[in-house]
């Protein structure tokens, strides 16, 4: 009677491929219990199948080896429930976000017809405190809380109040490459001396059409739709970034709404018709 298997037999046991545990091995993850110096054969014992069968489980949770490797090690089971717990929190905010991406392509497929709702607006030039940079479609999100953040602590620095609401700034590249220059800013009442990577900016008068967007980001191309194709079927574009003024960010706990005005550069012509 033996407590040691061969790959193949301990694959079996545990369903874990032998491609796996090899690579598992690679990682010192799952390091076999023995192995043959002649001919490297890997042998598995038989206490090691809990170890297997846990980490299968992980793995269908999507939880990164990394993350495996910590809970394997912990001898704190309090450390092991916070990092189960910080996962499983980020797993079932991305069920939101599916549910959410779900619940739009639903809506899609009954559309409604396109919003009319549009506003013209002359936006004189604006004085800002602002940071710009290249930023990718898929990180901006995360960029502009970090952008957000660190303008808002520029602010209590200087002593300054906003003079309204926080934006930004987005230019064609943005939307036609996934990649482009962004500013995020904060209007002031003059300018203000530089702070870390914030410093003050001029935005330049211009003639904008807006439409107010009212719900999660995850549909603000809902708006975008409806205010481009306003836009575009009137021939009253112009070139320019399109600027977003963040007029309430919203609160899940207290039930408010978020509430975006999108703006897009239109003609002087467009503007006075």
């Amino acid at each position: 009677m033996t407590d040691l298997m061969t790959i193949g037999e301990f694959a079996r046991v545990t369903q874990l491929s032998v491609k796996a545990l090899r690579h598992y091995d690679e990682l010192g993850l799952l390091p076999p219990a023995e192995v043959d110096r002649s001919s490297g054969y890997r042998r598995y014992a038989v206490v090691q199948v809990p170890t297997a069968q846990a980490i299968r489980r992980f793995r269908d949770l999507d939880l990164p080896l990394d993350q495996i490797r910590a809970l394997l090690g912990a001898g704190d089971r309090s450390e092991r429930e916070r990092v189960l717990t910080d996962h499983l929190d980020a797993v079932h905010a991305e069920i939101e976000r599916s549910q959410a991406a779900v619940q739009a392509l639903q809506e899609l497929l009954a559309p409604v017809p396109w919003r009319t709702d549009v506003e013209h607006r002359s936006l004189p030039e604006t004085t800002v405190l602002g940071i710009a940079a290249d930023v990718g479609w898929d990180d901006a999100e995360a960029w502009l809380d970090e952008a957000f953040a660190e303008l808002a602590d520029a602010m209590a620095r200087a002593s300054a109040v906003p003079q309204g609401p926080a934006g930004a700034l987005y230019d064609a590249a943005f939307f036609e490459r996934h990649e482009g220059r962004v500013l995020a800013f904060v209007p002031t009442a003059a300018d203000l001396p530089r702070l870390g990577r914030a410093g003050s900016h001029r935005l330049e008068a211009r003639e904008v059409a807006v439409m107010v967007h009212r719900g999660p980001f995850a549909t603000l191309d809902e708006t975008y739709a409806s205010l481009g194709t306003y836009v575009v079927q009137g021939g009253i574009g112009a070139d320019g970034p399109i600027l977003e003024n963040y007029v309430s960010s919203g609160d899940d706990d207290a039930g408010t709404i978020a509430v975006t005005e999108v703006c897009w550069p239109i003609t002087a012509d467009g503007a006075s018709g």
